[in-house]
């Protein structure tokens, strides 16, 4: 690793073109036009040789606006596609990636999820369908034998409702997230996370006979707070932030009121099967 010579923010380039620490500073011209030679750049053009340099290979556009750095923690960087609108300028920054390098990596393996999730979605509303009369028992009663169900029923239904149903819906949000490509675009990223999100909690309101508007109630207040952190309208980070605290405030209740009815206990309906006697005396009757 090269020196820093000058204990400023661009050692890089610093170390490797020392000429430049002789150089006048850089300043655009009001008028637009294209200066000529070499110049040192101020403290605004933040600029990561290792990405924006060697991976853009040397083409960058010279503005104020033209690269978007943030410091801090490292899963906050532009680049991942979750990063907005936590850090609103995310935006700004792949707008310059998909003027220059794009994103042809990542659109296979998001036709490829976007396809899966779909087809999900219409297997579930077909199985809805066909099981529309059906009573509010899960359907996970008959994956598991018979015997076993009378035996223990009263305790692998305790053990859905307290453990599995809030698994299956923390994990419909998780699940998405992780299997989009993290250099995603910011909205094709969240746009994919929250359709896959959509289709894996309808399987679950399906699957496990779920209250339908307590299952979804999370899903409403995530998109709302999207709405709430991306809008543009609000003067300064000050004001943003107490939007995201009252956010926070209005839908915890709600969150609240999911978890309770979502593990709310069923009765349910144990059919022993009768015993080798009790078949005797039914037969003999």
């Amino acid at each position: 690793m090269a020196e820093n010579r000058d204990g400023a923010d661009q050692g890089f380039l610093a170390a490797y073109f020392p000429d430049l620490l002789d150089m006048p500073m850089f300043h655009p011209p009001n008028n637009g036009s294209r200066l000529e030679g070499k110049f040192r750049l101020p403290f605004g053009y933040q600029m990561d040789a290792s990405y924006y340099y060697l991976r853009l290979k040397w083409r960058v556009p010279c503005g104020p606006n033209s690269i978007v750095t943030f410091p801090g923690a490292s899963w906050l960087k532009p680049w991942y596609w979750w990063s907005w609108p936590v850090l609103p300028l995310g935006l700004s920054w792949h707008d310059l990636r998909a003027s220059t390098i794009g994103y042809e990596e990542e659109i296979p393996t998001l036709i490829i999820q976007t396809t899966f999730y779909i087809t999900l979605m219409l297997c579930v509303i077909v199985s809805m369908w066909r099981h529309r009369h059906e009573d509010d028992t899960p359907l996970c009663k008959f994956w598991v034998p018979k015997s076993l169900w009378a035996e223990y029923g009263f305790y692998i239904q305790g053990f859905i409702e307290k453990l599995l149903t809030p698994l299956c819906i923390v994990g419909s949000f998780i699940l998405p997230m992780t299997m989009v490509p993290i250099t995603s675009h910011p909205l094709v990223g969240w746009t994919l996370s929250m359709f896959g999100a959509l289709v894996l909690l309808s399987a679950t309101v399906h699957v496990l006979r779920l209250p339908f508007t307590a299952t979804f109630t999370p899903w409403l207040l995530s998109l709302g707070c999207l709405v709430v952190m991306a809008s543009p309208y609000y003067r300064n980070g000050l004001i943003r932030a107490l939007a995201i605290v009252g956010y926070t405030a209005f839908a915890s209740p709600f969150l609240w009121w999911t978890v309770t009815q979502v593990t709310k206990s069923k009765t349910v309906r144990v059919e022993k099967e009768p015993s080798r006697s009790q078949s005797l005396i039914m037969k003999i009757c």
